[in-house]
């Protein structure tokens, strides 16, 4: 794999931890800030619903500048977003800095997968690029719930600002590259393709069931377990796009069907047992960000007629999911603390039959210029 990926990593270790930091602090923040926990996990969908609206035009306005330029520019107003919601005591202004921050990471994961999908392993590329994810799942997210417990949830935004800073210094090296020439239209096209939208919403499916039950495993533990259990999750979650990173090229069909239906069992058990999360966290972290991983790279095979938007498919679809996710889980909280995982495993649900009923085909590991199958 190239040098600029790895680099990109960095930076994607920043904005995941920033993307799932709040699942360590939701229930101190909510308290500071005199809202019902369900209320304050609603950050997450504003994160998602940033990501969502901003990873197509984000990756539109941002397709005529070199790569290099843009990457530094939605980083920096990444950083710009933190420190503004690390010092406001106002939760409708937090939410606007998390929709803020979110635009910000939706260019810049934008234009990062666009990088991705110029290598033939398409697969491994994205394993690389959500590699900086799930360590900020391992290491990052629950350093911020310590963090949070001993200096307070507004010590790990700046955290995460200040993180930004060698973040910014790598991308500085990542090759400056140039502006796009393609068709936006014909790009914008590939929407129609019916494999790709099918692919989209499995995307979409598998992200609501993560975002549902990871937003609120805080309250499945008790507090000073909530950082074990988040480890658990990120070292599930990089074992799982490690090892299907080296299946999805070839083989994404098993991934999908046999980690989907192991991905239903952990869910149900989680609503059945939830004091089972201890054993369940690495399991379902590794499920979860396994198929999610194949689905990104078999978007950026399904989308190869679009090199400079597929990036912002992929990012929008899975943050549909990640937004509907939590609100979805956050209504069921409020019957029971096991609804989260109730919700999950409907999604999961869902997916398999869909996945059963049509399930996508071809290979990930096409090389970038390779035209995608007719329908």
């Amino acid at each position: 794999m190239p040098l600029s990926l790895y680099l990109l990593a960095v930076a994607v270790f920043a904005m995941g931890t920033s993307e799932f930091m709040l699942a360590g602090l939701l229930p101190d923040l909510a308290a500071d800030l005199g809202v019902p926990p369900g209320t304050a996990g609603l950050l997450t969908s504003a994160f998602a619903i940033g990501l969502v609206i901003g990873a197509p035009l984000m990756a539109a306005l941002a397709r005529r500048w070199p790569r290099r330029a843009s990457l530094c520019g939605f980083l920096v107003v990444f950083l710009a977003a933190h420190v503004a919601g690390a010092v406001t005591g106002s939760f409708a202004l937090l939410f606007a800095t998390r929709v803020l921050a979110a635009l910000a990471n939706a260019g810049f994961l934008a234009v990062a997968l666009t990088t991705a999908a110029d290598v033939g392993r398409k697969g491994r590329a994205v394993a690389v690029l959500l590699a900086g994810t799930t360590l900020a799942t391992v290491a990052g997210v629950p350093g911020g719930a310590l963090l949070g417990a001993a200096s307070g949830w507004r010590a790990t935004f700046w955290a995460v600002a200040l993180l930004c800073l060698p973040a910014l210094a790598a991308v500085l090296l990542v090759p400056a590259g140039e502006a796009a020439r393609g068709d936006l239209r014909r790009e914008l096209a590939q929407l129609r393709r019916p494999r790709l939208l099918v692919v989209l919403l499995l995307g979409a499916l598998v992200n609501a069931a993560t975002f549902g039950s990871f937003t609120f495993l805080a309250l499945l533990a008790d507090g000073a377990a909530v950082p074990v259990v988040l480890v658990l999750f990120g070292l599930g979650s990089f074992a799982g796009v490690t090892v299907a990173g080296r299946l999805s090229d070839d083989r994404p069909g098993v991934v999908l069907g046999a980690g989907g239906l192991l991905l239903l069992g952990g869910w149900l058990a989680l609503a059945a047992f939830p004091g089972a999360v201890f054993a369940l966290a690495f399991t379902q972290g590794a499920l979860s960000f396994g198929v999610g991983g194949t689905l990104i790279a078999l978007a950026l095979h399904e989308a190869a007629g679009a090199p400079t938007m597929a990036g912002s498919y992929a990012t929008a679809a899975l943050n549909v999911g990640a937004a509907a996710g939590p609100a979805l889980a956050a209504a069921a909280l409020g019957v029971d603390e096991r609804g989260p995982a109730w919700v999950s495993a409907a999604l999961v649900a869902v997916f398999l039959v869909i996945t059963r009923g049509r399930a996508p085909r071809g290979s990930a590991s096409r090389a970038s210029g390779d035209r995608p199958a007719r329908e």
